[in-house]
């Protein structure tokens, strides 16, 4: 008792002052709380019972639905999580993590209670005795306030738009709700709730944010100095902030350590203890925006979950949100997008890397830095995709049944007619080669053939071959975007890819797989529903043609050592650099360039899709596939093929090599061995090539028999010998495979 007594000796000198300046007789408060009671009790007279009743029941008109369990919800914040379980980032508009009171420090608990509401345990959610203790400081010149723990719950939820009005109205309907409030909860529920809500300051709202903010630990672990201090800032956040009046701050925490010990929560030793131990502050390194990795795909997330719910569920809502991402291969990718350019003047890139099987974006890279850039290269960079967008082309000119062999005018320049005037296009590599067939113009990139191959086969076709494959940009009507001059996205052309990789199946891109509210039920839930858009046999031709791209053609710096396809892609002038491609796990987009469109160029040479966005892909690719077992792609019928239906035409004076009076051999080898053969009697030696025609896109070689044998009957020419028909039979042959 003596030490007690002792304590209350030495309260704080400003507690003290305070005492002594509003030191008034007990005749003047007599006087003043008597003369506000016969206020009351005259305006009663005359306004007589009925209508006082009346009047306070006009103030309890509009409640909100108290009775309802959402009407006492707070702001919480959403989490978003990766696939394997990271917490990727928290999106708020009031920093709150509610927890249960069961992980909260006795400390803050009883604190809150002694300095806010010593009586809380045993009010109806009004305190009379505090009530009349407010009028009596009040009437003596010390306003004070008299809310409750309930009632100050009741103004920053229910009555939040209320809480500013000062009026004896408001004060009444607070009232009300409060006495309804504790009908329905128990005193530990109310409190629990309430110290998820209350704001503490510097942006923290609930005590778990107040711990994390202010001593970078959980609620749980507070001490009883750093729970006291915390109690006390609830009075006057602003002005008790401690990183800003930690003096101001720790007498207040002072003054709480003393209704304590006054509540018997706590004894003098551990009193004198808690006084004694200094503040130190220390705040939890949060990043300012709530997003702790993978910047650019959390801000698509974030996109993607405004276009399901309005913005007050996602930031206030309190949702936990499933994604696809992969944190090991997200790694990958920012890593080997960062190995090539690292330095401030060096080109941009994006990376998106999807499971064709499901549609799941597996990782995401939208630019170098975040805090610098916010915009998604990724998903909203729409920039030209060059001789990447010619899949479209190949896929469209294979299922219309035109064979890889078929051979197509590669001369440059070519004149594909379109309004107003024709279309120009010229071969990157010059002049071109003749006569070329489609497969070996896919693993040179070859513009020529395939503005030519477009224009026989429409482009509407070609577009709607772009959007069935899973490209979602509106493209125009007009023959350049054979060629990639329609800007599309990295994460378009990844998802347009994946269709190939699966057998023709296209999966939408997916980022979330499931939300799940506050309360734990599930409110949205994505499960992989893919759209046969292509047959097997015309998925798996385009991609053994594409494959080529790698092993012999443009994309030759993408070999990783497994069966995987792909194409390069350069815009005009060098913008744009892509490669995209897949293997049957994975399918992965790389762009580089600059967000302000300019010329790519690298130790003064100017870049390519082939010797700078390739090797990205390669890159990541092999990190992400290590340790996975090799597979090829889905097996598949060769497709019909009808060659006989195109009839694309020449320039004058391309042709095919001129192989008359070579071997057939010799020839095969000349034309890469894609031809037909007939046979025919003639003076030149057998196996002599003696004509060759062009037609439909295919070269047909005529071969010498040698000199037709005499008849021994000495009969007609019609005669025959050795299966061969009279008159220059022929036998043709199956193309050479």
């Amino acid at each position: 008792m003596y030490h007690q007594v002792d304590y209350r000796r030495g309260m704080s000198s400003r507690r003290a002052r305070l005492r002594r300046n509003n030191k008034v007789s007990a005749a003047s408060i007599a006087l003043r709380v008597g003369a506000i009671l016969v206020s009351a009790f005259l305006v009663l007279s005359l306004l007589g019972v009925a209508s006082a009743f009346a009047l306070v029941r006009s103030w309890l008109k509009d409640l909100p639905d108290y009775k309802s369990k959402s009407a006492f919800e707070v702001a919480q914040s959403t989490k978003i999580y990766s696939a394997d379980g990271k917490l990727l980032a928290r999106l708020y508009l009031e920093n709150r993590e509610v927890v249960p009171i069961s992980v909260i420090a006795t400390s803050l608990t009883d604190g809150m209670v002694s300095i806010e509401d010593e009586r809380y345990y045993t009010h109806g959610g009004v305190d009379p005795i505090g009530l009349v203790r407010a009028m009596v400081k009040t009437a003596s010149g010390n306003r004070q306030g008299a809310s409750t723990i309930t009632q100050q719950y009741v103004r920053n939820t229910l009555l939040l738009d209320e809480r500013t009005q000062m009026t004896a109205t408001r004060k009444v309907r607070e009232a009300y709700l409060a006495m309804e409030l504790e009908k329905r909860y128990d005193k530990t529920k109310i409190l629990e709730m309430y110290l998820n809500t209350v704001y503490f300051g510097e942006g923290a709202y609930g005590a778990e944010a107040a711990a994390q903010t202010y001593f970078a630990r959980s609620a749980k672990d507070l001490t009883l100095a750093q729970g006291a201090l915390l109690a006390g800032l609830v009075q006057s956040p602003s002005r008790l902030d401690p990183y800003d009046n930690p003096a101001g701050a720790v007498a207040r925490r002072d003054e709480v350590l003393g209704r304590m010990l006054y509540n018997k929560k706590i004894d003098v030793a551990q009193l004198e203890q808690a006084k004694a131990e200094p503040l130190v502050l220390m705040r939890t390194k949060e990043p300012k925006d709530g997003v702790y990795a993978a910047p650019y795909y959390v801000a698509h997330v974030k996109k993607v979950l405004q276009q399901q719910f309005t913005p007050a569920v996602v930031f206030k809502g309190g949702l936990t949100v499933y994604t696809t991402l992969d944190t090991k291969l997200q790694g990958y990718a920012e890593k080997a997008s960062k190995e090539t350019f690292d330095q401030p003047e060096d080109p941009e890139v994006a990376l998106v890397s999807i499971d064709p099987k499901t549609g799941y974006v597996k990782a995401l890279v939208g630019g170098r830095d975040y805090s610098k850039r916010k915009f998604n290269l990724a998903t909203q960079g729409y920039r030209q995709p060059g001789s990447s967008f010619k899949t479209f082309v190949l896929a469209t000119a294979i299922e219309e049944g035109m064979p890889p062999w078929f051979e197509v005018d590669s001369s440059s320049p070519a004149e594909i007619p379109a309004k107003p005037k024709p279309w120009i296009v010229d071969n990157s590599e010059g002049s071109g080669s003749g006569m070329m067939s489609l497969e070996s113009a896919t693993h040179s990139s070859v513009n020529t053939v395939f503005a030519r191959v477009a224009n026989e086969l429409g482009i509407k076709n070609v577009a709607n071959m772009a959007k069935r494959m899973g490209i979602e940009t509106k493209l125009p009507n007009y023959p350049s975007i054979a060629l990639g001059a329609a800007n599309v996205t990295p994460i378009e052309m990844a998802s347009a890819y994946g269709t190939l990789a699966t057998g023709g199946t296209h999966y939408p891109t997916t980022v979330i797989t499931k939300v799940v509210d506050r309360d734990g039920q599930t409110i949205f839930e994505s499960k992989p529903k893919g759209t046969k858009v292509l047959k097997p046999e015309i998925a798996r031709a385009v991609t053994d043609i594409l494959k080529g791209v790698i092993t012999q053609g443009t994309g030759s710096r993408a070999d990783i050592g497994r069966p995987a396809a792909g194409k390069t892609g350069t815009s005009q002038l060098n913008r744009d650099l892509w490669f995209v491609g897949y293997t049957p796990q994975l399918v992965t987009a790389v762009w580089v360039g600059y967000p302000t469109e300019r010329t790519v160029e690298i130790d003064g040479s100017r870049g390519f899709g082939g010797t700078l966005a390739a090797p990205i892909w390669a890159s990541f690719m092999e990190r992400a596939l290590n340790g996975k077992s090799e597979s090829d792609f889905p097996k598949a019928d060769e497709p019909t093929w009808d060659a006989e239906k195109f009839d694309i035409p020449r320039s004058e004076g391309s042709a095919s090599s001129d192989v008359v009076g070579k071997s057939l051999s010799d020839a095969e080898d000349a034309l890469d061995g894609k031809v037909s053969v007939v046979y025919e009697y003639s003076s030149k030696s057998k196996g002599t090539v003696i004509d060759q025609s062009t037609r439909n896109g295919r070269t047909t070689l005529t071969v010498s028999k040698g000199p037709k044998p005499k008849s021994s009957s000495g009969g007609s020419s019609g005669g025959s010998s050795g299966g061969g028909s009279g008159g220059g039979g022929s036998e043709p042959t199956s193309p050479t495979p």
